[in-house]
C-alpha cells in the first residue's frame, strides 16, 4: 500500500533539554514518496517549559500544521498526528535528526537537518505593526456611514456553482477565523457538506470536474506556484494530484466528454516552458501530450478540442514571431500561419455544430484595427464570414449552447459597461427575461447545468457589489439565492461616471470617474488617481469597485483612465503606448486629471496617486515626472526600477523578455537605455518631495521586493520617513482578508493625514 500524499502530515518535536545544543528553530528534510522528493520544514519553539511544532509542506500548500503528541524519552522523538494516524520517530545525533515516518504499514526514512529560513527583502525595513497602526489612527473630519471592513471583508459566502447535473450547489463559506472553506450542498436534501478546509495557504480557486469530485489550486504564500488538488463531493479521497515543488499548474480544458480526465500544463521538465499532460482526477496519473523541448523558441499555447485531441499551438520564435501549427490527421502539425507577436489571431472554440472538422469560432485583427469574430476554415486557412465587429471596441467573446448542438447564443464585448449582443432565438428571449427582470444592472451567467434547466446569474452595477440569482427554466422562474454584501445599500453607494477627454496630442482617451456626495453638490473633492496595472492590454471596467466606494465614503473621488497601451480600445490605441510607459502613458493620466479639474469636480491642489504593480510604478513616476502635481502617493507591489525589473523576471517569463523589451524598452539600445534611466523613479529619488505609502507582498514572483525596498532605502536614506507595509505571506497583491483590511486602514489614515486638509489628531474608531 502506498502513502496517501494527501493524508501527509508530520511534525518534529521536542528534544530533552539536557541537550546543549538549542534545537528550536527549523530543521528540513525530504521524504521519498513513489519517487517523489516531497520538502518539508519542521519549526520547533518552546512553550511552558515544553517543546511544540508545527509543519510546513510547501508542495502540499500545508503551512504551520500542529501535531496533537511530542514527546521524548532519551534521544528518542516521538510525534503523533492521531488524525491522520501518523506518527514520526527519530534519534538526535549531532547536527541531525535520523528517524522513520509511519503511516499505517508504510515505513519511510526521513533524515532532518537544521536550516535557517530566511525572509525575503532587507527586514530591516517595514515599518512596525504598531507604527502602522498610528497611521491607521488618522481619521477625516467628515463623517462616514461604512467601516474599512464593510469593502474588504469577505462575503460570508461567495463563489456559487452548480454540478453538471444540477444536483448540488458548491460554495465558499468564511468562518469566524476568516478561513474561507468549499462546501456542497444537496438540492434536494438540503444536507451540507464541507469538502475543503482552508488552513494557512488560500484555496486560489476551485470548480467541478464532474458531477462527484471538485479540483482547486493553491499555491504558497502567493508565490504563484499553483498546484492542483482533488476531493470528492462527501470530502473523501482528497488528493493532491501535482506534488511537484518548484512547479506551476495552469488548467487548460476541463473534459466534458472524459469526465475522469482534464487537461494540463505545467514547467515541470523546464521551468521556462510549458507542457501539456492528461490527469486523471482520481489517481493523479499522468500523460504528457506533446513535448515542448525547443527552450529557445517555444510553444506558447496549445488548442485541445472537446474531445482532448491537440489540434494545434502556437509556438514562439526568435522572441517576438508566433508560428501557428494545425493538424489534419491529429498527428503531423504543419505551419498554417506566420504572425508578429502583436497580431492577433486566437480559436475561441472549434465549431462543432458542423461536419466539417475544421470550421472553428476565429478572433482576430489581422484585416482590422479592432479584434473582429470571424467563422474561419484552419484546413484551408481563409475566412468563411465575418460575424461580428464593433466599430469602437474590441470584440470579446461568444457563447456557444452544448445542449443545443453547439448552437451559437451570443457574442460579446467592452465598451463603456460590458454588453451581451443574442444571437440564437433561445438566448434573445432568455437575455430578454434577464433584462426585463433587472433593468438597471449588467448581468453575466455565472453557470448553467449542462442541460440549461437553471441558470446561475450574477447582477452587478457600480452601485452593487453583486447578487446572485438562480433561474429555473422550466419553471421560468427567478429566486434571490444570495446578496455578497447586504450591508452595502446601493443607495449610500457613488456613482461611476464614463468619461472621455482628448490627451494633448489629440488621442481620445476614456476613463471613469467616482464622486463622491459632496462632488454631485458642486464642491471641489480631492480625488485619487488610480492608474491601472498591466499596462499593456489591461484597462479599468465600469462596475462596483470596493477602492473607489471606500475613497468616496471618506469624500474623495477616484479617477481611473484608460490610458494609451489599455486594452479593448484597438490595435493602434493598444500600439500607441509602445514604448511609452512612464512617459506619454503618464501625460494621458495627467490629462485626465485636468479634464476632471476643468468640469470642476476635483480640488487639483489636493489629489493623491494611488496603485498596483504597473500602477505603483505609475505612482513613483507621478511623483518624480510631476513632483508638484500629487500631494502624496500609495506605491503598491510597484516597479521602481525597470533594470532590475528584467533580471528578476521568474523563469517562465524569460523566453518573452524580447517582446516585453519592445513593450518598455531595450537596455541593449543606448537610446533606450537612457530612456530606462528617465523614467525607472530609483534613479529620481530626490524629486520626490510629497509623502510615499509603500506596499509590498514579500513573495512576489511578478514585482520582486528588491523593487519596493530599493525606493524605500533611497528614502530613507535622505531622511525621509517612508511608512512601508510588509506582508511576508503574499505575493502580487494581498489575497488573505486580515491583511487586505490592515492594508486599506493604513492607506485611509495616509490619505487622512496627507491629503485631507480638514483632519484632526489621531483617534481610535
Amino acid at each position: 500500500m502506498f502513502l496517501k500524499l494527501s493524508t501527509f502530515f508530520i511534525i518534529l518535536g521536542s528534544l530533552a533539554q539536557t541537550y546543549a545544543q538549542d534545537i528550536t528553530g527549523a530543521w528540513e528534510g525530504k521524504l521519498s514518496v513513489q519517487g517523489t522528493e516531497i520538502p518539508l520544514v519542521f519549526n520547533i519553539s518552546m512553550e511552558d517549559d515544553a517543546y511544540t511544532s508545527t509543519m510546513d509542506s510547501p508542495s502540499q500548500g500545508a503551512m504551520g500544521i500542529p501535531m496533537d503528541v511530542t514527546t521524548l524519552e532519551g534521544t528518542t522523538l516521538t510525534i503523533k498526528f492521531n488524525q491522520a494516524g501518523i506518527k514520526y520517530i527519530g534519534t538526535l545525533s549531532d547536527d541531525k535528526i535520523e528517524g522513520t515516518f509511519y503511516q499505517g504499514s508504510n515505513e519511510l526514512p526521513l533524515i532532518l537537518g537544521k536550516t535557517v529560513i530566511t525572509l525575503p527583502g532587507n527586514t530591516a525595513l517595514p515599518t512596525s505593526d504598531e507604527d502602522l497602526e498610528k497611521l491607521s489612527n488618522w481619521k477625516p473630519i467628515n463623517s462616514y456611514k461604512y467601516a474599512v471592513e464593510d469593502y474588504f471583508a469577505r462575503p460570508k459566502a461567495r463563489s456559487f456553482n452548480f454540478s453538471p447535473d444540477g444536483k448540488y450547489l458548491s460554495y465558499r463559506e468564511k468562518d469566524d477565523n476568516k478561513k474561507n472553506h468549499v462546501y456542497v450542498k444537496n438540492l434536494e436534501t438540503d444536507q451540507v457538506t464541507r469538502v475543503i478546509e482552508e488552513k494557512e495557504e488560500l484555496v486560489r480557486g476551485f470548480g467541478w470536474a464532474n458531477n462527484n469530485r471538485i479540483v482547486y489550486i493553491m499555491d504558497k504564500g502567493g508565490n504563484e506556484d499553483y498546484h492542483l488538488f482533488a476531493v470528492n463531493i462527501d470530502g473523501s479521497n482528497q488528493k493532491e494530484l501535482t506534488p511537484f515543488d518548484g512547479v506551476k499548474v495552469n488548467i487548460l480544458n476541463g473534459l466534458k466528454e472524459d469526465k475522469d480526465h482534464m487537461i494540463i500544463s505545467m514547467n515541470q521538465n523546464n521551468p521556462q516552458i510549458f507542457e501539456p499532460y492528461k490527469i486523471n482526477i482520481v489517481t493523479g496519473k499522468l500523460e504528457q501530450l506533446y513535448s515542448n523541448d525547443d527552450a529557445a523558441n517555444p510553444i506558447d499555447g496549445y488548442e485541445f478540442d472537446k474531445d482532448g485531441n491537440l489540434r494545434g499551438f502556437a509556438r514562439l520564435r526568435d522572441g517576438v514571431h508566433f508560428d501557428m501549427y494545425y493538424t489534419l490527421d491529429g498527428e503531423n502539425y504543419e505551419i498554417i500561419k506566420q504572425l508578429n507577436w502583436k497580431d492577433s489571431f486566437g480559436i475561441s472554440s472549434f465549431n462543432y455544430a458542423t461536419e466539417y472538422p475544421h470550421d472553428a469560432y476565429v478572433i482576430s485583427n489581422l484585416d482590422s484595427d479592432k479584434t473582429q469574430i470571424y467563422l474561419y476554415d484552419l484546413k484551408e486557412d481563409k475566412v468563411i464570414k465575418k460575424l461580428f465587429s464593433n466599430e469602437n471596441y474590441d470584440v470579446s467573446g461568444l457563447s456557444l449552447s452544448r445542449n443545443r448542438g453547439y448552437e451559437l447564443d451570443y457574442f460579446s464585448y467592452e465598451g463603456e459597461k460590458q454588453v451581451i449582443v443574442p444571437v440564437s432565438d433561445y438566448y434573445k428571449s432568455l437575455h430578454k427575461k434577464i433584462t426585463n427582470k433587472f433593468p438597471n444592472y449588467s448581468y453575466s451567467i455565472a453557470d448553467v447545468t449542462d442541460d440549461e434547466s437553471k441558470y446561475l446569474i450574477f447582477l452587478q452595477s457600480d452601485k452593487l457589489y453583486g447578487t446572485y440569482y438562480s433561474y429555473d427554466a422550466k419553471k421560468d422562474e427567478f429566486k434571490l439565492l444570495y446578496n455578497l454584501m447586504p450591508n452595502l445599500l446601493e443607495e449610500d453607494m457613488a456613482e461611476m461616471r464614463p468619461i472621455t477627454f482628448t490627451s494633448r496630442d489629440g488621442k481620445t482617451i476614456h476613463g471613469y470617474i467616482t464622486l463622491p456626495k459632496a462632488a454631485l453638490e458642486g464642491k471641489k473633492v480631492p480625488v485619487i488617481v488610480n492608474p491601472h496595472g498591466g499596462p499593456q492590454g489591461i484597462r479599468d471596467s465600469w462596475g462596483f469597485n470596493p477602492e473607489a466606494q471606500l475613497f468616496a465614503s471618506r469624500g474623495y473621488a477616484t479617477l481611473q483612465v484608460n490610458f494609451r497601451i489599455s486594452g479593448g480600445y484597438g490595435r493602434e490605441f493598444l500600439e500607441s503606448g509602445f514604448k511609452q510607459i512612464g512617459r506619454k502613458a503618464m501625460d494621458d493620466v495627467e490629462d485626465g486629471l485636468q479634464y476632471v479639474v476643468d468640469q470642476g469636480w476635483v480640488d487639483k491642489d489636493n489629489a493623491a496617486i494611488y496603485g498596483g504593480s504597473h500602477g505603483g510604478y505609475a505612482v513613483l513616476r507621478g511623483l518624480t515626472k510631476t513632483p508638484d502635481l500629487y500631494a502624496c502617493g500609495v506605491d503598491y507591489v510597484g516597479v521602481s526600477n525597470i533594470f532590475t525589473f528584467y533580471d528578476s523576471f521568474p523563469e517562465y517569463w524569460k523566453p518573452y523578455k524580447k517582446i516585453v523589451k519592445e513593450i518598455w524598452y531595450d537596455p541593449d539600445v543606448p537610446e533606450e537605455k537612457a530612456i530606462m534611466e528617465e523614467v525607472s523613479p530609483v534613479f529620481h529619488i530626490n524629486k520626490i518631495k510629497k509623502p510615499l505609502f509603500v506596499v509590498q507582498g514579500a513573495n512576489d514572483p511578478r514585482v520582486n521586493i528588491d523593487e519596493s525596498d530599493q525606493i524605500v532605502e533611497g528614502l530613507r536614506a535622505k531622511g525621509v520617513d517612508v511608512p512601508y507595509m510588509v506582508k511576508y505571506d503574499e505575493g502580487h497583491g494581498f489575497g488573505k482578508e486580515e491583511n487586505s483590511i490592515a492594508l486599506y486602514k493604513a492607506m485611509m489614515g495616509f490619505y487622512a493625514k496627507h491629503l485631507n486638509q480638514n483632519i484632526e489628531q489621531p483617534i481610535k474608531d
